[in-house]
């Protein structure tokens, strides 16, 4: 899927390593860069080194927290599994607030309009506190009633239901993290939005095991220690962006006077904001579809699920740093009015997520059963997580870039065509061939398994065909 034009883009220089670890480094300390201007691989690599290694430490969270919760068995895991698949809309809200963000933000700062970036910082942060009061009061207050609907077993809806009333009333600190780094990222500060994810997770690995089994002086709570851990932990780092969104040497200088209502401003986010939510929703909805499916089969079934799902979630959040450098490149290059350079880095971008991807998806083939037994020792869950990991990854090749070229199309604020590609590739075709081969051909749950990596690829083909014809260069934002 490489695009001619790469050929003569710049290569990422071919300097003596101190050259290579020089930029590392730079990278780490978020000194201010223009990515309109210089090196394109340079530039990725500045931008991608932060957002991969802030994702990097979130797939570590979601594997030792399901690691330390896979030691109160297959009920305890089925419930995270349930709760996270309701989280999905929360996600998604918060998600489509960080496309909106993002690609708002990216397009200022590419203008040289900060002044403009920080209003829009403040309207997407209001819009987000908003959604999430609301979902999260509505999750309290029917958290027993959803897991039932989702299929959760009597024992699930005993040991998991102030596990889910925790984690849905603590959704808030979850948009506010999202669209705040959103606004860090936009603004090409990927180092901050870095620290704080790796704060915030840093407090959820240790408090974890403390509160799950009652370490010293920390009460056990079983499953819903979990809950209270991760919500202090993203509690803590939400406060910790917001202080350096207000603070001194923002890049984005959010001032006293930004704090107030602007309607065409929040109108323009919220637009590219309920794309992007629409779009997130869809994508994440599947998720739930595949869950209900799946869960049909019994609690290890889905524990076995979970358990692959999460290791997915592992190797992908870093390649999801890579998109969203390739969203920031696209959204500043726009704004700086150079098209044909928000081109070739995201064609740049897919050709590192690549090599990255199929390294990770090699490893996750050869080494599943491994992988997956120090998860579990239940060998029916063992089966299903290994069948999961190994079908799954292999489909890795085309979510490199697929995942790179749907976030480009955010990151120039064309919302619209990545929600459309999710609606048909999910909803019309994930959803009924996971039924189709689990159900109707009795493969069981590895068919829903095969079914993901079908779909995916079937994005990244749909999205690469529609990103070569180039009208997301005209939109306007």
């Amino acid at each position: 899927m490489a695009d001619p034009a790469d050929a003569a883009a710049p290569s990422l220089p071919a300097a003596p390593r101190g050259r290579f670890w020089s930029d590392v480094r730079e990278a780490l300390r978020g000194s201010e860069q223009d990515f309109t201007q210089g090196s394109i691989g340079r530039s990725i690599l500045l931008l991608a080194i932060p957002m991969v290694l802030e994702m990097a430490l979130e797939s570590v969270f979601a594997v030792t927290d399901v690691f330390f919760v896979g030691r109160l068995g297959p009920d305890a895991v089925a419930a995270v599994g349930l709760t996270e698949s309701m989280l999905t809309l929360v996600y998604a809200l918060a998600m489509g607030l960080g496309i909106g963000t993002t690609a708002v933000v990216a397009r200022r700062i590419g203008e040289k309009d900060r002044e403009g970036a920080a209003t829009a910082a403040v309207q997407a942060i209001l819009l987000g506190i908003a959604g999430a009061v609301v979902l999260g009061s509505l999750g309290v207050a029917f958290a027993p009633r959803l897991l039932a609907l989702m299929g959760a077993s009597p024992d699930v809806l005993r040991i998991g239901s102030s596990y889910t009333r925790v984690m849905l009333g603590g959704e808030a600190t979850i948009v506010v993290i999202f669209v705040v780094n959103a606004v860090f990222r936009g603004a090409g500060d990927a180092a901050i939005a870095m620290r704080v994810l790796w704060l915030a997770n840093a407090i959820n690995i240790v408090l974890g095991p403390c509160l799950i089994f009652g370490v010293g002086p920390f009460p056990q709570l079983g499953v819903t220690g979990a809950a209270v851990a991760t919500t202090i932990g993203r509690g803590t780092g939400a406060l910790y962006a917001i202080s350096r969104l207000l603070g001194p040497g923002s890049r984005v200088p959010v001032c006293r006077r930004h704090l107030r209502l602007d309607l065409q401003v929040m109108r323009t986010v919220g637009r590219l904001s309920g794309s992007g939510a629409f779009q997130s929703i869809v994508g994440m909805a599947s998720w739930i579809g595949l869950v209900r499916i799946v869960s049909t089969f019994g609690s290890q079934a889905l524990a076995g699920y979970t358990i692959g799902i999460r290791m997915i979630v592992f190797a992908l959040l870093p390649s999801w740093g890579m998109s969203n450098a390739a969203a920031t490149m696209v959204g500043q290059a726009l704004g700086a009015r150079n098209p044909d350079r928000a081109e070739r880095a995201v064609w740049r971008a897919c050709a590192y997520n690549l090599a990255f991807l199929v390294a990770i998806g090699i490893g996750f083939v050869v080494f599943a059963r491994p992988i997956v037994s120090a998860f579990t020792n239940d060998p029916v869950v063992l089966e299903y997580g290994t069948d999961c990991l190994r079908i799954v990854a292999a489909g890795f090749p085309f979510y490199a870039y697929g995942m790179v070229l749907s976030q480009s199309f955010n990151g120039a604020g064309d919302t619209t065509t990545p929600t459309w590609l999710n609606l048909i590739v999910f909803w019309l075709w994930e959803l009924p061939l996971a039924w189709v081969l689990a159900v109707s051909l009795g493969m069981g749950p590895r068919g829903a398994f095969l079914a993901v990596a079908i779909a995916f690829s079937t994005l990244a083909v749909a999205a690469g065909a529609i990103f070569r014809r180039g009208k997301w260069k005209q939109v306007v934002v």
